[in-house]
């Protein structure tokens, strides 16, 4: 008689267990590194918007985006004036002029990825007095418009980045 080959339920068991105990060292390791990941990401878009923010008030006359002429618009439309400052094209003051000599400083508004928006808020609030952290995706940055600070929003471990 021929013995039968394969495997016994032991032999599979500790197989199974010994990838168990892999799978519990490793994901975690992953989870860290997207984590990590994205906070690399968000440093590197806070820069970039940053020193995009520096160049549009050198060519402006000291003045921050979403200032026109000097003053900031009245209305409420900061916000979407800050946006259209940087993504468009401008003329000296400030104002959107597609034909204009400045701009565009960014394509559009990066994503902060921690919460999922690209919307910005205006205020005057200034650093270190970080405005309470917002998680729910209703914005994702923060500018000030008293000294051109740019942070995100998601927590305040991100207002030194």
């Amino acid at each position: 008689m021929r013995a039968k080959s394969g495997f016994t339920l032991v032999e599979i068991l500790i197989v199974v267990v010994i990838l168990g105990i892999l799978a519990a060292i490793v994901i975690p390791q992953f989870t860290e590194a997207s984590t990590e990941a994205k906070t690399s990401s968000l440093a590197t878009d806070l820069s970039s918007v940053r020193s995009q923010i520096q160049l549009y008030k050198i060519q402006h006359n000291d003045n921050l985006p979403g200032v026109i002429n000097g003053t900031h618009t009245a209305g409420g439309g900061g916000a979407a004036n800050f946006v259209i400052a940087m993504t468009e094209g401008t003329d000296i003051f400030g104002e959107p002029n597609a034909a204009g000599p400045y701009g565009p400083y960014l394509m559009k508004l990066p994503t902060n990825q921690f919460v999922d928006s690209d919307v910005v808020v205006l205020g005057t609030i200034e650093p270190p007095a970080a405005p309470a952290p917002v998680t729910d995706g209703s914005q994702g940055w923060y500018f000030s418009t008293a000294s051109g600070d740019f942070w995100a929003t998601d927590s305040a471990e991100h207002l030194l980045l």
